[in-house]
């Protein structure tokens, strides 16, 4: 019966869903005629061992480089009055926000709102109190703003009700699409989430400490640890922060 069955298919959901049908089978037999002996078939109907494969590094790496290389496009689109000025600020404050601190596109940095920003900025150590609601694993978390960062948001501010979103999420990335501009070191453009992997990578480089990134980016913190004993505080962990990126600058390259 293995062998038919290793021969017949070619998919191995097929192979391993008729092997589990022909061993329920023998459990069913043994259960029914109260004979164990029918469950010591299943010896014999063992899936084939399949070799690991060798896992691979991530081959789509964003640079500061590619960073920059969007920023001076934003600037570039902007000359060519391809986009207005509200655009251009407002695409600039995504770039920098998104790779200064690694936030989800689509469930953090589209959520945020003006308010939740005057709020952060009106404090000596400016920190974004993300709500769980603004978070894919709903964890609320303080996310530092780097100063490049609060300089571009405060350009957003003026005449925005508290209540609107204060990043044109969906409209970059449709200027993004368009625009097709390619990594440096892979054959791929850039998207809405290179920014989280550019935080992470980058953050490699400048050997960011690891429980403070985690906490940032809400990423690898489902363990007992930060469920039930970290509790991070606002001005460390922007103190932290600013102690790995704090000297980084982003420039726009022409």
């Amino acid at each position: 019966m293995r062998q038919y069955v290793l021969h017949k298919y070619v998919d191995v959901y097929a192979k391993r869903k008729v092997i589990n049908f022909t061993k329920a089978f023998f459990r069913y037999l043994a259960k029914t005629r109260f004979n164990t002996r029918y469950q010591a078939f299943e010896l014999f109907l063992e899936m084939p061992k399949a070799l690991q494969k060798r896992k691979h590094v991530t081959s789509r790496i964003v640079t500061k480089r590619d960073i920059e290389n969007v920023l001076a496009a934003i600037e570039q689109a902007a000359e060519k009055e391809e986009i207005d000025e509200c655009h251009r600020l407002n695409y600039r404050a995504i770039m920098l926000f998104g790779a200064f601190t690694g936030q989800r596109p689509l469930a953090t940095i589209a959520r945020l709102t003006v308010n939740q920003f005057k709020q952060a900025l009106g404090q000596d150590k400016p920190v974004l109190d993300i709500p769980p609601e603004c978070d894919k694993i709903r964890m609320q978390h303080y996310c530092p703003l780097h100063p490049q960062v609060v300089d571009a948001v405060n350009l957003l501010l003026d005449d925005r009700d508290d209540g609107k979103f204060i990043f044109e999420q969906l409209s970059f990335e449709r200027w993004l699409r368009e625009r097709k501009i390619l990594l440096s070191q892979c054959d791929a453009r850039f998207v809405m989430g290179d920014l989280r992997k550019f935080a992470e990578q980058y953050g490699d480089i400048i050997q960011w400490e690891q429980s403070n990134r985690a906490y940032i980016l809400t990423h690898g913190v489902s363990g007992v640890d930060w469920r039930f004993y970290k509790h991070p505080l606002p001005d460390s962990v922007y103190d932290i922060y600013m102690k790995y990126w704090g000297g980084v600058r982003l420039k726009n390259l022409s």
